[in-house]
């Protein structure tokens, strides 16, 4: 991540060289990682169990969120923020890479956690920004947005021809799987450079509520995962890398989401700098108190 950040700093890269690094991971090296991670898990009950146990997180904390803004009547804009700083973290970009370096042994785990996440958070997130937009136009054409814009998601494309394979228990020739493997092979260090790039030159204010919005993500989501492991029996690397999953900072992406939407970017963008700063620190601790260290 310093490499990248004074990459930018020192000339090496421009600005908008990010773009460049975001396309190749977003189109290319997480797809070809999905696709032969989850064609290569057998889906169990365990493992299904375990892709559960790491969506019921995020669907709780945003219930929690729905039922407080009934309870305590503050705003919308609020609620949409909240949500929105609690369930799109970074999986792919950040929690795959540092699962890959604390584990390298569970690339498949942590690619099995990230798409099953990926495919709630992504729809509840699109979901909550196009209701956010919904001034001028109907319900039913927010949905078919949002629909439309899930169904050409290279992400969730992958997802689901990974699953596909899988189930249908297809092997990947030779070739293509050892291709696939090599474009997969680079994301972690890719993504994490790119973060360092993206983090430079940006205008951060509203630091302050940046702060408070990204304890959601370093203590009440992981707090949660915590009781739905012990719940479903969930322990050792399996429960850290949940812990990881539900801890990781805020997705990039969401920069580019916010300034599409119009929505709070100069606090998203505090965020995801704040919660991507402090994600080497805090992630370690939770390790650390999981037994994990």
């Amino acid at each position: 991540m310093g490499i990248g950040y004074f990459s930018r700093r020192f000339g090496v890269l421009k600005a908008g060289d990010e773009r460049v690094f975001s396309a190749y991971v977003y189109y290319f090296a997480l797809p070809a990682l999905f696709i032969v991670a989850l064609a290569e898990t057998s889906f169990t009950a365990q493992n299904l169990m375990f892709a559960l146990a790491g969506i019921l997180p995020i669907l709780i904390a945003t219930a929690m969120f729905i039922l407080l803004y009934f309870i305590l009547r503050f705003s919308k804009n609020t609620l949409y923020l909240l949500i929105l700083s609690t369930v799109f973290g970074s999986l792919t970009f950040f929690g795959i890479p540092f699962v890959t370096f604390a584990f390298p042994d569970q690339v498949n785990l942590a690619t099995l956690s990230a798409a099953s996440i990926s495919i709630v958070s992504v729809s509840i997130s699109i979901t909550v920004l196009e209701v956010y937009k919904l001034e001028k136009s109907t319900i039913s054409e927010g949905a078919k947005r949002v629909a439309k814009r899930l169904s050409r998601n290279p992400l969730v494309i992958s997802i689901l021809i990974g699953v596909l394979l899988s189930v249908a228990k297809i092997e990947i020739p030779a070739p293509i799987s050892s291709s696939l493997h090599t474009l997969g092979d680079t994301t972690a260090a890719v993504a994490i450079f790119m973060l360092g790039v993206f983090l430079y030159g940006r205008k951060y204010i509203n630091l302050g509520t940046a702060v408070k919005l990204s304890l959601l993500r370093i203590l009440l989501l992981p707090s949660i995962g915590v009781l739905i492991a012990w719940w479903f029996n969930v322990f050792d690397v399996q429960r850290a890398v949940l812990i990881v999953m539900q801890g990781v900072p805020i997705a990039i992406s969401m920069i580019v989401l916010s300034e599409r939407y119009d929505f709070y970017k100069e606090t998203i963008a505090s965020l995801i700098l704040i919660s991507s700063l402090l994600a080497g620190i805090y992630l370690n601790l939770w390790l650390l108190l999981l037994g994990m260290g």
